[in-house]
């Protein structure tokens, strides 16, 4: 059991570390709000990865695998949410960081359930999470008994939760030392994205094509 724990943990990691809509999100909310507001957003995304794993591992990812015209579709709707996403990232304006001194014009718990609604909607409504959970990522650990997989997706959770709440972390500091410059941070995120959602667009083509 431990095993698998150990290995939800890391795909959790993993599939965080690559440019998505809730590090951006993250990013966004520790730079221009707060620490506690892109905790929130931490926890959100960490919830809906949990969901999308056990969906992926314990539930319809062989299914989905099996039906080849599902993916190609994921593929486009993933790759036109990322790009259009991307572009409006990359097109923010420079804004003034949130200071730990401002005065806050949200209670600390209304910023935390924001937060959280932000981070599960940017994962449960993005059709690239859906391709990671259910047709990669489940694939790998179909072997797995039920009980064995719900132990993966609590591990995938603590690994989601860590990585997204890291980024926060060094946003939140990042900033501090950057100043005005940390804008270049979300832009560059943003192009990312672009490429990104152009990769998931030649991956749908290139299911339909070969």
């Amino acid at each position: 059991m431990l095993t698998f724990f150990v290995i939800g943990v890391a795909i959790g990691v993993a599939t965080g570390v690559p440019i998505g809509p809730a590090n951006v999100a993250v990013i966004d909310a520790a730079y221009r709000h707060t620490m506690r507001r892109a905790l929130g957003v931490a926890l959100g995304a960490a919830i809906a990865d949990l969901l999308y794993s056990a969906l992926g591992i314990v539930g319809i990812g062989p299914l989905v695998v099996s039906t080849p015209s599902v993916p190609p579709i994921l593929f486009a709707v993933s790759g036109v949410v990322l790009t259009i996403y991307g572009i409006l990232t990359a097109r923010a304006q420079p804004v003034s960081p949130a200071s730990s001194d401002a005065p806050r014009s949200h209670a600390p718990s209304e910023e935390m359930w924001s937060g959280l609604s932000v981070g599960l909607a940017l994962v449960l409504l993005n059709p690239a999470a859906i391709v990671t959970w259910v047709v990669v990522v489940g694939p790998y650990l179909a072997g797995a008994t039920r009980l064995e997989g719900f132990v993966a997706t609590g591990g995938v959770f603590l690994g989601s939760i860590s990585w997204f709440s890291f980024v926060a972390y060094l946003t939140t500091h990042g900033k501090r030392l950057m100043g005005g410059r940390a804008i270049w941070i979300t832009r560059t995120v943003g192009v990312g994205l672009i490429g990104y959602g152009g990769y998931s667009l030649f991956r749908a083509i290139h299911y339909w094509v070969r």
